[in-house]
This record gives structure tokens, C-alpha cells and sequence, in this order.
């Protein structure tokens, strides 16, 4: 509490005292309270003068400022004097007297206007600490009497929890999962609880996506007595995966998403996102996307664009297995099977058909063309099609399976590696001599030895199926989660073989990636979640492009590729210059535990 006395004589008869009390600390204290409505108020006892009026403060702050440092310089001056002259310091002059007197008033003026108001003002504040302190600690009190109230009334509410079917241990924290209800969702949790209500029906029953996936949950927690606290369950458009990409939902998992770039491609600069939880690996990326780009950018060439889909049929003998295959094959009954096949989807278009027999079974593997989808539902129709017409001329055909695995999907497959599926795509880059040495801190020679040791020669022996790179998995995963591709189909998409080789007399180091089956899209599946179309639309490829049907599909697994071949030349730089070990152990090792972080936020 600041208090300020102001007083001030004059030779006229009346005198004026002017004592002001600064109440604004006390009017804050007693609001809370309830003595006070008003803050800000001032008692004033004043005896009147017209003329008299006090210095403002600042002038005589000043005034004293002034003067200390005046005669502090003055004294320090001919005290140095003395000193020179060998005079005793002792003896004084009159104006040396004055001097130090108005050294200690200008002292004790000082000291008294500021230091007095620091130790007020710690006063005050160790004061309202204590007040809002006792505050607090009767707001706790009430909070802890209203939380005792509502636990009683929810043992009051709450159904008992029907009896668990495997008797499954509840661990410690299995009471706090029950969560407060209305009674029409309590009614409806305890009926899926007991089998009455089917969990995937919830959706259809309520007409309310987030409805449904909470009361799934709470289902499940108390069927299971284990809690989904860490896993979130608000902030999440429900509606937009119904029927399309998840089924019976009870919340959804957070994946960081990181930026790599720019990636300088065909001349065009790329900003990719990545969704990982690998440490170093956006780092890793990042890094060769700077080495590619000071050395003028990557080419990046699509090779080939066909989804495939191959049933298996099965005949009396192997002979008729083997006139159907002729058929087929036969470029005279192309047209025909194309116009059949085409029927199913505006842009589904065939481009052949190659057979493979086992005794008295054919497979029959279709590819086609399919815009900016990746396309397996449009050429599952497609061949679906295709089968119903040859059953008119092959009645004795039995459709065994409208796979039959020589497609092959989601699963290593030599066919794939040779023949492709999806998009085929080489990209290449020459990385200059200084960068090699300055950014990936290393030397061509020692990357072209490293590449045929390990990516070359270590996966022939290790007998890898389209294996012969660093961790190009690493990076289409990474990709693929951030745009909303099929993370399975990561298998045959990260097919790769990474060359690199000593050009321009030695110095300098060309470097490519083949990747043969790349199976992206921009329309459909999870490409439709908000954030998925957010990562699309920042590459540029969001949606499907009405002008150039499936060039979107294709630009994207071009930028893919030049992702790969920048987390390839920084990897293996990392491993020729022995960093490996010591960047996960510095960026990978963390011990926090987050998952309260998570849980509560």
C-alpha cells in the first residue's frame, strides 16, 4: 500500500496539507471480499490555498540525480588533485564541506524515495500473496466439496457394471473409466456391453458418427476395464471415413508431419511432407534435398502407369486352361476385351492382358490405365466384367478368386519388380564433388564402394526381392501416410535399386533410383481426410485434374521418387562417414515420456 504525504509551507496566513492515501491495492483486496464496490478511491483531507502548488516529482528526482553525480565528480576530482600534490585528504575546504554535504542529502533523498518504495512494494506483494493464497485454498475446498457431491450422485446413476465375460483383471485405474451419461446413451452402452447392440451397427442406428464412436469406446472400456485416456477421441471429422476408410472408430492415432525441401525436381521446387515417427529421418531427407539442390536438381521420368488385378480360373483339364490363355493373348480379341473391360469406369482403359498357367488353372493378369486413383476397386470391376463375357464362350470356366495373387498386391513379388504395377519411375541426379564433400561430408569414391558393397552385393546375398537400395521403405511410408496412399501397399512401392556411379573424370557422383511399382493416388481412400488433402494440396497434386486425367497421380509418384533419391545419398553418406551411430544417439534417444502430455492435452 503506497503512501504518499505532501506538505508545503508558504509566508501567506493559511497553509495547505494535502494527504493523499493510494488505495487501489486495498480496494482490490476488500472487492474480493465484499466491503468495497469501487476501486480506484482516494480520501483526501485538504486545507485550502489557491496558489500553492508542489514540484512535480520528476523535477526534483532530477534536481538530486543532478546533484549527486555534480558533486560526486567534483570531490572525486580533487581528491585526485590531492593526491598529486601529496596534500593531506583530511583538510577541506569550505566548498569541499558543502560538496559532501550535498553528496549525503542527495543520498539520503534517493535511497529514501526509491528504496522505501521497493520495500513497500515487497510488502505489499508478499501481502496479496498471502491473500490469494487463503483464497485459493477456500476455492479448493468448495471444488473438493462439489467433486465429493457428484461422486456420490454417480454412484447413485450409474448402472453396476455387468459381470466380465473373461474375467479380466481391472488394474488400478478401471474406476475412473466409467464416464457420466445421459440415459439414452447409458442405455445404449449397456446394451452393447451385454451383446444386445452389434458395435458396428452404432453408426447406422444413432445417425451421428461422433456419437457412435463414443459410445463404442466407453463399451469398450468398460467390457475391457482398460483405459483409451491416451488416444483421442474430438477434433476428428467421423463422417468423412464412414463407409470409405475406417470401420467401428473409437478415436484416432497423431502422427507428426515434417517438411522436407525444397526438393528441386524437373526444375520445380517441392515442399514434401512426411508423417513419421522416426527420429532423424525428415533430418536425414532434408539433407540430401539440399546436396540435390546445390547441385541443380533431380530428373524425374515415369516409366510406365498401370494398375494390375489378376483372377485365377480354374478348368477340366489343362487344355482348356491353355485355349483360354491363346484367346487371351491373341491381339486379334484385344479390342474386344478392352471394350468389356472399359465399361466399368470412365477412366479405367485396359493395356493388355499376360497369362500364366499351373496345370489345369490360369491366371489371368490385367493392367490398365486409371487416372488419378490408384485404381484397384476401378479394375477389380473392370475384370469383373471381363469375366462375366468370357463365361458365355468358356461355360465351363470356374472363377476361382478375382485374385489370385499374380497381381501381386501387398506383398513382395518378383512379377512386380520386372514387369511393374503402378507407376514405374527412374530419377536421377549428378552431385557435385564440393557437395559431396561439404554438405554429405564424405567422397564419391567412398559412396560408389559403399553402394555395391551394401546395395548391390549385400542384398544379392541376403537374396532380397527388389531390396537393393538403403531404406527407400522409409521414405514412401513416410510419404504415403502424410497424403493418405494404402500404407500396405508401401511393400511393392518401395521396390528400388539405387545406382551410383563416378562421372565427369571421377569428381563428381551420378546417382538414381528405379522404383517399378509405385501405387499412389490422388482421389479416393484416405486422399478425401482433411488432413491428408491438406499434404496433397501443398505438393500441388490435391484431387483429380480435369485437363490431364491422372497426370496428378503421376507427378506425385515422380516427387516420391525424388524423395527417395534424397533420403538415399544422405543415408548412405551418413554410413561412409561413420555418422549413423551418432545422429540416432543424439536425435533418437529420448526418454520422455509423453504420454501424459498426450492424455491430458
Amino acid at each position: 500500500m503506497d503512501h504518499h504525504v505532501r506538505k508545503k509551507n508558504s509566508n501567506k496566513s493559511t497553509k495547505q496539507i494535502s494527504f493523499s492515501i493510494d488505495t487501489h491495492e486495498l480496494d482490490h483486496h476488500d472487492h474480493k471480499h465484499g466491503f468495497l464496490k469501487n476501486t480506484h478511491q482516494r480520501d483526501h483531507v485538504d486545507v485550502t490555498d489557491d496558489e500553492l502548488v508542489p514540484l512535480p516529482v520528476y523535477i526534483v528526482n532530477g534536481v538530486f540525480f543532478t546533484l549527486f553525480f555534480s558533486v560526486a565528480y567534483f570531490l572525486l576530482h580533487r581528491w585526485r588533485e590531492k593526491i598529486r600534490n601529496s596534500t593531506p585528504l583530511h583538510v577541506v575546504t569550505f566548498s569541499e564541506i558543502a560538496a559532501i554535504i550535498s553528496l549525503l542529502a542527495s543520498i539520503i533523498y534517493l535511497l529514501g524515495f526509491f528504496g522505501i518504495d521497493f520495500v513497500q512494494s515487497f510488502i505489499t506483494r508478499s501481502s496479496s500473496y498471502d491473500l490469494l493464497l487463503e483464497d485459493e485454498i477456500e476455492e479448493e475446498e468448495e471444488n473438493q466439496k462439489q467433486f465429493e457431491q457428484q461422486q456420490q450422485h454417480s454412484i447413485v446413476s450409474c448402472s453396476p457394471q455387468p459381470p466380465q465375460p473373461n474375467k479380466m483383471m481391472i488394474d488400478s485405474s478401471a474406476s475412473s473409466l466409467i464416464t457420466i451419461y445421459d440415459e439414452k446413451d447409458e442405455e445404449i452402452i449397456k446394451s452393447v456391453v451385454d451383446g444386445e447392440t452389434p458395435s458396428y451397427s452404432l453408426e447406422n442406428k444413432l445417425g451421428d458418427c461422433k456419437r457412435a464412436a463414443s459410445i463404442r469406446r466407453e463399451a469398450l472400456q468398460r467390457m475391457t476395464g482398460r483405459s483409451l485416456d491416451g488416444l483421442p477421441l474430438d477434433g476428428f471429422d467421423y463422417e468423412s471415413i464412414l463407409g470409405q476408410c475406417c470401420e467401428m472408430p473409437v478415436g484416432y492415432i497423431q502422427i507428426p508431419v515434417g517438411i522436407v525441401g525444397p526438393l528441386l525436381l524437373n526444375g520445380v521446387e517441392y515442399s514434401v511432407p512426411m508423417a513419421t515417427t522416426e527420429g532423424c529421418l525428415v533430418a536425414s531427407t532434408n539433407r540430401g534435398c539440399k546436396a540435390i539442390f546445390a547441385s541443380g536438381g533431380a530428373t524425374s521420368i515415369l516409366l510406365k502407369d498401370g494398375m494390375t488385378r489378376a483372377p485365377v480360373v480354374r478348368f477340366g483339364t489343362s487344355k482348356r486352361a491353355a485355349e483360354l490363355k491363346f484367346y487371351m493373348e491373341d491381339p486379334v480379341n484385344f479390342d474386344t476385351l478392352a471394350c468389356m473391360f472399359n465399361k466399368s469406369s470412365r477412366f479405367g482403359r485396359l493395356q493388355g492382358v499376360q497369362c500364366a498357367i499351373a496345370g489345369k488353372n490360369l491366371y489371368m493378369r490385367f493392367r490398365c490405365s486409371t487416372g488419378d486413383a490408384m485404381g484397384m476397386n476401378m479394375v477389380s470391376k473392370g475384370v469383373q466384367n471381363v469375366l462375366d463375357y468370357l463365361q458365355n464362350d468358356f461355360p465351363d470356366m470356374d472363377v476361382i478368386g478375382i485374385s489370385g495373387n499374380f497381381c501381386s498386391d501387398k506383398k513382395p513379388a518378383a512379377v512386380n519388380w520386372i514387369e511393374g504395377r503402378g507407376k514405374s519411375v527412374v530419377c536421377e541426379a549428378i552431385i557435385k564433388d564440393e557437395v559431396v564433400r561439404k554438405v554429405l561430408k564424405t567422397t564419391v569414391a567412398s559412396l560408389v564402394e559403399l553402394n555395391m558393397l551394401k546395395n548391390l552385393t549385400g542384398s544379392a546375398i541376403a537374396g532380397a526381392l527388389g531390396g537393393f537400395n538403403a531404406h527407400a521403405s522409409n521414405i514412401v511410408s513416410a510419404v504415403f501416410l502424410a497424403t493418405g496412399q494404402d500404407p500396405a501397399q508401401n511393400i511393392e512401392s518401395s521396390h528400388c535399386i539405387t545406382m551410383m556411379e563416378a562421372v565427369n573424370d571421377g569428381k563428381d557422383l551420378h546417382i538414381s533410383v528405379t522404383m517399378p511399382s509405385i501405387e499412389v493416388g490422388t482421389v479416393g481412400g484416405g486422399t478425401q481426410l482433411a488432413s491428408q488433402s491438406a499434404c496433397l494440396n501443398l505438393l500441388g497434386v490435391k484431387g483429380a485434374n480435369k485437363e490431364s486425367p491422372g497426370s496428378n497421380a503421376r507427378l506425385l509418384a515422380k516427387i516420391i521418387a525424388g524423395s527417395v533419391l534424397a533420403g538415399e545419398l544422405s543415408l548412405m553418406s551418413a554410413i561412409a562417414a561413420g555418422q549413423l551411430v551418432k545422429s540416432h544417439m543424439k536425435y533418437n534417444r529420448s526418454s520422455k515420456d509423453v504420454s501424459s502430455i498426450v492424455a491430458s492435452s
